[in-house]
């Protein structure tokens, strides 16, 4: 059995869900998303809750609810509340800047780095060396910022680079003589 599956989807009172067979669609504040449940899983909704039903018997269907389960879950986070991530930039002269949803980095290198923010997700930076990612895709949102990391990943001897806010680097003592 799977414990994460037999947990209840709770709905705020913010957020409307529709099903369409197999579709559920999920709207709130934030915004709309819309996913397609496997053959294996399938799910009902009270007015407050979505329980998930499937086969205990197949691992592949237990499996398959709990993933299903987790992802209404963040389905339902993010168009009542959003998701973001913080990243800040460690180092002399590293600098951030957005320009529409042109994100324009100085990591470094001779050149400015520049990264085409994708549709649904937005790009906030307060200070020159803090990036603030938004929106209501979680997974869509974890990929933009390991995408703006992977530019300079910290590197453990000085800890300079992009990390994430809560991230604590590993520093590594130098070669001695």
């Amino acid at each position: 059995m799977s414990r994460i599956a037999k947990a209840p989807v709770l709905i705020p009172k913010s957020v409307n869900v529709n099903i369409n067979g197999k579709n559920i669609f999920v709207k709130g504040a934030k915004g709309e998303v819309e996913y397609t449940l496997n053959e294996f899983v399938d799910f009902h909704v009270n007015d407050e809750s979505i329980v998930m039903h499937w086969d205990s018997a197949s691992k592949s269907a237990t499996a398959q609810a709990g993933t299903a389960r987790a992802l209404i879950n963040n389905m339902v986070i993010g168009v009542s509340e959003g998701f973001e991530l913080k990243l800040s930039l460690v180092g002399v002269g590293y600098r951030a800047q957005i320009k529409e949803n042109i994100l324009s980095l100085s990591l470094g290198f001779s050149h400015p780095v520049d990264f085409i923010v994708p549709s649904g997700v937005t790009v906030e930076t307060p200070t020159q060396v803090e990036i603030i990612v938004k929106g209501i895709d979680k997974q869509l949102v974890g990929q933009v910022a390991a995408n703006i990391r992977k530019y300079r990943s910290p590197e453990p001897y000085k800890g300079k680079g992009v990390r994430y806010s809560n991230e604590n680097v590993v520093r590594k003592e130098a070669k001695k003589k």
